[in-house]
């Protein structure tokens, strides 16, 4: 049994069937794809993981709860952290300032700043923030402002601060959309350094296939919101099943 388990899982949207009984069992320890053209299903799947949609019918488990009718802030207590397509931080924050608001933020859905001139000054939360930025190689832009960032560099810190809470599970949706080639190699290899130093259990929704194919350990290709194939990076390439979803003709 895998640390997240998906069975049977149904969604639609009025006449559209968005998610046909899907299922998917992730490993702990490892880096799962979830591929598949526009309109797959892949965003309506992650939304139901984190609590943003409630599936028709089916069941998540995570860590052997489940984590239907829990509030987002409530599955991300329970070690489950999501890297969104758009980095959320606080823009008008310095970087070290981002990575010390998960350290003692209360959840109730949304971070929040009412202790935060209290808080910046205790010794032990700096230390923690700064040795993240350490850990994901942003030390020494601890003092500039988040907006002033590039979108590589944003979503790095976005990482970092989902990491400082220590999760289980880290979600990310399309980590390297609208990245220039080389930010998405630094952010594979930031990846590859997270997941070498860290027990954590990661699930990628990606398009780009050079991320896929450089992180994944196993694949689950959706079309038409149905799992088509669940199988490693080599049996993927070239699939007539994953062919046919992507180019709408099967490999003879």
């Amino acid at each position: 049994m895998g640390i997240l388990e998906v069975k049977g899982v149904n969604k639609r949207f009025g006449g559209l069937q968005a998610l046909g009984d899907v299922n998917l069992s992730v490993k702990e320890n490892t880096v799962h794809a979830i591929i598949g053209p526009n309109g797959a299903g892949k965003s309506t799947l992650l939304n139901c993981l984190v609590g943003k949609l409630i599936p028709d019918s089916g069941s998540v488990m995570f860590d052997g709860q489940s984590v239907l009718g829990r509030k987002p802030h409530e599955i991300n207590q329970m070690g489950i952290s999501r890297v969104f397509q758009t980095p959320e931080i606080f823009a008008d924050l310095s970087v070290l300032e981002n990575v010390m608001i998960p350290c003692f933020a209360r959840r109730d859905g949304a971070f929040r700043l009412h202790a935060y001139e209290t808080v910046r000054r205790e010794a032990g939360i700096r230390e923690q923030a700064e040795a993240m930025l350490a850990d994901v190689n942003m030390a020494d832009k601890r003092h500039m402002t988040a907006a002033s960032l590039s979108r590589g560099d944003k979503r790095r810190l976005e990482m970092a601060m989902c990491l400082v809470q220590t999760p289980k599970l880290l979600l990310l949706d399309e980590p390297t959309a609208g990245m220039a080639r080389a930010d998405t190699n630094n952010t594979i290899e930031l990846l590859k350094e997270i997941k070498a130093k860290r027990d954590i259990t990661m699930c990628i929704i990606e398009h780009d296939m050079h991320v896929v194919f450089s992180l994944a350990e196993r694949i689950t290709v959706l079309a038409q919101g149905t799992p088509l194939v669940e199988e490693t990076p080599e049996n993927i390439k070239g699939h007539p099943k994953v062919r046919e979803a992507y180019l709408g003709e099967a490999q003879v």
